[in-house]
């Protein structure tokens, strides 16, 4: 059963999204008929487990982002904060605004993820101090050279394609990103900081449908979905 643990959620929204090929940042643009970030931020606030969130925007957004806030009555945001050059930099500056004992970090552009689903990632991130959710790869990945010839296929029963939220004790993942930052490092992903620590981090199996919207493909998928989890 899971611990009633109180738990922190940084959403990061600071990118651009130029592989939208919109105007507007991709985390504004709407799914139904409210902002994609409105719809993964409505999420976390239904849940009770959920105490205090941190967004994470664009500079030139902050305001924006404030006004959204009142709008949809999203109390648990307790700052709107402006990103940095990198995600991982964002991210570090959402951390040093919040002081629980556990931390989730998401993707503003994952509406889709299931409440169950955050509850496994955490539960994991209890059991272990560290964990992220995760999907097994359908598809045979090649490794490929710059000369575009394949190089090696890796067995796909080891790989799984990950996804956000991405959970863990505070205090480790500050010790993570404090490390990344003094040494230069930059990751693609908060696990890949707390790696380097030499910390085990395990996966909770998440699903399929917890896309994230990047392209111009992904926006119609995700109200076909959305659609059919309200017929469900």
């Amino acid at each position: 059963m899971l611990a009633r643990a109180k738990w922190d959620v940084i959403v990061v929204a600071a990118g651009r999204g130029t592989r939208m090929g919109t105007a507007e940042s991709k985390q504004y643009l709407l799914l139904e008929d409210k902002p994609i970030l409105i719809h993964t931020l409505q999420l976390f606030e239904a849940m009770e487990e959920i105490a205090e969130m941190v967004l994470v925007v664009g500079a030139q957004d902050v305001t924006r982002c404030e006004e959204l806030l009142l709008q949809y009555n999203l109390h648990k945001v307790k700052a709107v904060a402006a990103g940095g050059s990198e995600r991982q930099h964002s991210v570090r500056i959402g951390l040093s605004l919040l002081h629980g004992d556990w931390v989730m970090v998401h993707d503003g552009v994952r509406p889709l993820v299931t409440p169950a689903a955050v509850r496994a990632c955490m539960a994991a991130a209890e059991r272990s101090e560290a964990a992220v959710l995760a999907v097994p790869v359908k598809d045979t990945i090649k490794q490929v050279n710059e000369s575009g010839i394949i190089v090696a296929t890796p067995d796909r029963r080891s790989l799984w394609a990950i996804q956000t939220p991405q959970a863990f004790r505070r205090s480790l993942l500050q010790e993570g990103h404090e490390r990344a930052a003094a040494e230069g490092f930059v990751g693609t992903d908060d696990a890949s900081v707390v790696e380097r620590l030499g910390v085990s981090v395990t996966v909770a199996e998440g699903d399929y449908t917890n896309i994230k919207i990047t392209t111009p493909e992904d926006l119609p998928w995700a109200e076909f979905l959305l659609a059919s989890r309200k017929q469900e």
